[in-house]
C-alpha cells in the first residue's frame, strides 16, 4: 500500500505520494451480502436524508462502497458505516492531483465497488482531475453494469450529460447568469460522464435555498445554444432532499417536508447572444414532491407537487410555480418619529393608513403571484416614494440649502447582491436606481450626479427637481430655518414636537414563496442636512440588509447612530449567533442604538416570515401582510396593528 494513506477503522493517517489519500473502514475482503441493483442517488447537498442513503446502500447489496472526493477526509465512510449502517466496507479516495485518476489502486477499487458515491466540494476539481481519464471510463462502466452511483452537491453537479463546472473559480448566481447566459461566467463542460438516462440533463443542487432556478435555466440555455443537444433539460434538487432513481428510470423524492426536485423543460431555442440578457417565452417547471414520480425515460411526472410555465424577459425570470402550501410575508415602514396621538388630524391619520395599505397591496400582489421578494420590496417602496406623505421620493425633505437629495438601497438575500444610490436629484424612483446598480453594474453604491447619470443610462424615469417639491416639506424647511436648528444635532431636533417627522424613511422586507428574503429602503434624509450628508439608508449592513435563512432589515431614524451600530447586520447576527427571535433581535438592536443617543425604528423579518417591529419614538408608520394574515397597519408606539 505504498504511496497511499490507509485508515483502517480508527487507525492513523500517513502522507500520500500518488495524488490521493485513501481511507478504509470495514472489511474489504468480505463477500457482498445481497444482490446489487442499478440506481442513481441524486442528492441536493446539506444533511443526508437517511431513507435515501439507506436505499442506496440496499441497491449496493449492503456491500462495498467507494467514496470519491477532491477535498476533506474520510468522514463520509464513518457516515455510511455508523449513521446509515448496513454496509460491509467503505473505501474513500481524496484526490489532490490528476494523476490519481489513472492510478491502478483507484481504478481497481472502482471496478470492484458495489456502488460509488461522489461527495460534495468543488466540481471544478472533479473536472480538472477526472475529465478524459480512465476514471471516468470506469465510472461509466460501473453504472452501465447495473451498479448504483450517487452524488451530492458538487458530486451531483457532475452526474448530468452536461455539467456546470464552475471553472472560473466562482459560483454562478441566478441574476448574472440570466443577464448573460452565454458569457464567461456560465462555464459548461461537455463529454464528462455518460450515465443511463442522463444524457440530456443538466443537474443543480442546494436548489431553493440558494435561489438556483434562474441559473439552471441559464445553464440549459447555454447548452441548447452552443451544443447539438436541443433537447437539454434541467433537474434541480433542494438542499436536504434526494432523488432516488431505480433501474427502470423511475425517480422518487426523499427528504424533509417542504423540499422538492425541480424539472425544468424550456420550449424551443433560447433568445440569447453573448453579452445580452436571456429571453425565453415558455419554460415548463414541474415540482417533484414526496408523492410524485418522475420517469427519466419520458420525463413524465405523476402527481406533481406543483407545475406551471415560467418565462424570462430581459434576464428576469417570472411566473414560477410554487407549492400550494408555500408561505409569503411582507412588512413595510413609512418612517419612525410619527407625531404623538392628538397631533395628527383624522384626515391625516386616514391618509397615512391608506398610503401604507397601498404599499402593502402592491408588494403582496407580487408575492401572491409567486413573484420574488426582491420584486415585492421594490414594488412596495415605489408606492411609498410616489406618496408625498412620506419622506422619500415625491415627499423628500429639504436640505440646508432648500434642495432635495435622495438615497436608496436594495438587497437580495438569496444571492447577497446589493445596490445603493445617494444624493440623487432627478431620478423619480431611487429604489429603481438602486436595483439597477445591483443588477447592471459591478458596484454597490453610486452617489451624486454620477448616480443620476447611471439611472438615465438605464432608462429609469427622470424628472425635473421641482417634482419633489411639496408644500408640507417646504414649510418644515422654513420652520427649521427660523428655529436655526443645527443639522448636526439630533438632540436639538428632538426638543421640538415636530422634529420626529424629520426622521422619515420608507422601507420594506419580504419573504417569497421560495423562502428568499429581500430588503429595500428609500429616504430624503434629514431636514436641514448639510455638506452632502449621507445617512444609514444606502449603507448595506446599516439601514438595509438581507441574507437568506437569517433575516431582512430596513431601518429608519437618526442614521448616524444606526451606522455606528451596524444596525441591519446586527439584527441578523443576533438571530444567527445568539439564537434570538426576530422580535428580540430587533428590539435589542434599537436598545443598543438608544444607549448611544439614537432615535428611530426598524422592521425585520426572519427566514420563516415572522416580523419584528422595534422603535423608541412616539410612533412608526408600519404595516404587514402575509399568506396567512390580512393586511394590518399601525402608526403609534402603543397601537396594535389594525385591519383596513
Amino acid at each position: 500500500m505504498s504511496g497511499v494513506l490507509a485508515l483502517i477503522g480508527s487507525g492513523a493517517a500517513h502522507a500520500s505520494e500518488a495524488g490521493y489519500t485513501r481511507y478504509v473502514i470495514g472489511d474489504l475482503a468480505a463477500p457482498t451480502p445481497a444482490k446489487v441493483a442499478p440506481g442513481l442517488l441524486l442528492a441536493g447537498g446539506g444533511e443526508w436524508d437517511t431513507q435515501a442513503f439507506r436505499w442506496f446502500v440496499a441497491q449496493a447489496g449492503h456491500g462495498h462502497i467507494v467514496v470519491l472526493r477532491a477535498s476533506g477526509a474520510g468522514d463520509a465512510g464513518d457516515e455510511f458505516m455508523h449513521s446509515i449502517g448496513g454496509v460491509t466496507s467503505v473505501e474513500t479516495f481524496v484526490f489532490d492531483d490528476r494523476k490519481a485518476a489513472s492510478d491502478p489502486v483507484v481504478l481497481n477499487a472502482v471496478a470492484k465497488a458495489d456502488g460509488v458515491y461522489i461527495a460534495g466540494g468543488d466540481q471544478a476539481r472533479y473536472v480538472r482531475y477526472w475529465q478524459g481519464t480512465p476514471l471516468t471510463v470506469a465510472l461509466d462502466k460501473l453504472a452501465a453494469s447495473g451498479r448504483p452511483i450517487g452524488g451530492t452537491s458538487a458530486g451531483l453537479a457532475i452526474l448530468g450529460g452536461h455539467v456546470y463546472g464552475a471553472m472560473d473559480g466562482g459560483s454562478a448566481t441566478s441574476g448574472p447568469a440570466l443577464r448573460d447566459p452565454l458569457g464567461a461566467g456560465v462555464t459548461m463542460v461537455e463529454d464528462f460522464l455518460h450515465l443511463p438516462r442522463m444524457a440530456h440533463v443538466v443537474t443543480d443542487t442546494h436548489f431553493t435555498r440558494r435561489d438556483r432556478l434562474g441559473r439552471l435555466v441559464a445553464f440549459v440555455a447555454k447548452t441548447r445554444a452552443t451544443t447539438a443537444d436541443k433537447a437539454a433539460i434541467g433537474l434541480g434538487v433542494d438542499e436536504g432532499a434526494s432523488l432516488i432513481v431505480d433501474g427502470a428510470g423511475l425517480a422518487r423524492l426523499k427528504g424533509p417536508a417542504g423540499t422538492y426536485a425541480w424539472l425544468v423543460q424550456p420550449a424551443g431555442a433560447p433568445v440569447a447572444k453573448p453579452g445580452q440578457s436571456l429571453d425565453w417565452a415558455a419554460i415548463q417547471v414541474t415540482g417533484i414532491g414526496p408523492g410524485s414520480t418522475l420517469d427519466l425515460n419520458t420525463l413524465r411526472v405523476t402527481a406533481p407537487a406543483f407545475a406551471g410555465t415560467a418565462s424570462v424577459k430581459g434576464g428576469r425570470l417570472s411566473g414560477v410555480p410554487y407549492p400550494a402550501d408555500a408561505g409569503w410575508s411582507l412588512a413595510i415602514h413609512g418612517g419612525a418619529g410619527a407625531a404623538p396621538r392628538g397631533e395628527t388630524t383624522p384626515a391625516e391619520d386616514a391618509a397615512y393608513r391608506a398610503g401604507l395599505n397601498a404599499a402593502l397591496a402592491a408588494g403582496s400582489a407580487v408575492l401572491k403571484a409567486g413573484g420574488s421578494s426582491l420584486d415585492a420590496v421594490e414594488a412596495a417602496v415605489r408606492v411609498l416614494e410616489d406618496d408625498p406623505q412620506f419622506n422619500a421620493g415625491r415627499g423628500a425633505v429639504f436640505d440646508a440649502e432648500g434642495k432635495n437629495y435622495l438615497d436608496a438601497a436594495i438587497m437580495d438575500g438569496s444571492t447577497g447582491e446589493a445596490g445603493a444610490v445617494a444624493q440623487l436629484t432627478t431620478t423619480k424612483n431611487p429604489v429603481r436606481a438602486a436595483r439597477a446598480v445591483m443588477e447592471h453594474s459591478r458596484h454597490v453604491l453610486l452617489a451624486g450626479a454620477g448616480a443620476d447619470q447611471f439611472a438615465r443610462e438605464q432608462g429609469i424615469e427622470q424628472v425635473d427637481p421641482k417634482y419633489f417639491f411639496t408644500a408640507k416639506r417646504w414649510q418644515d424647511y422654513l420652520d427649521w430655518k427660523k428655529e436655526h436648528v443645527s443639522a448636526l444635532s439630533p438632540r436639538v431636533l428632538d426638543a421640538t414636537p415636530r422634529a420626529e417627522h424629520r426622521y422619515g424613511t420608507v422601507g420594506a422586507v419580504a419573504r417569497d414563496v421560495h423562502g428568499h428574503l429581500a430588503a429595500a429602503t428609500s429616504t430624503g434624509g434629514l431636514t436641514g442636512k448639510r455638506w452632502g450628508r449621507i445617512g444609514d439608508t444606502p449603507l448595506i449592513g446599516s439601514g438595509t440588509y438581507a441574507i437568506d435563512n437569517t433575516c431582512a432589515v430596513s431601518a429608519t431614524g437618526t442614521g448616524e447612530y444606526f451606522i455606528r451600530q451596524s444596525a441591519g447586520r446586527q439584527v441578523c447576527d443576533r438571530i444567527a449567533w445568539r439564537g434570538e427571535s426576530v422580535a428580540e433581535a430587533a428590539q435589542d438592536t434599537i436598545d443598543e442604538i438608544a444607549e448611544i443617543g439614537g432615535d428611530g425604528g426598524l422592521i425585520a423579518m426572519d427566514r420563516d416570515g415572522h416580523v419584528g417591529f422595534a422603535l423608541n419614538t412616539a410612533g412608526m408608520f408600519r404595516g404587514s401582510v402575509s399568506s396567512k394574515q390580512a393586511p394590518q397597519v399601525a402608526i403609534y408606539a402603543d397601537e396594535k396593528p389594525t385591519h383596513p
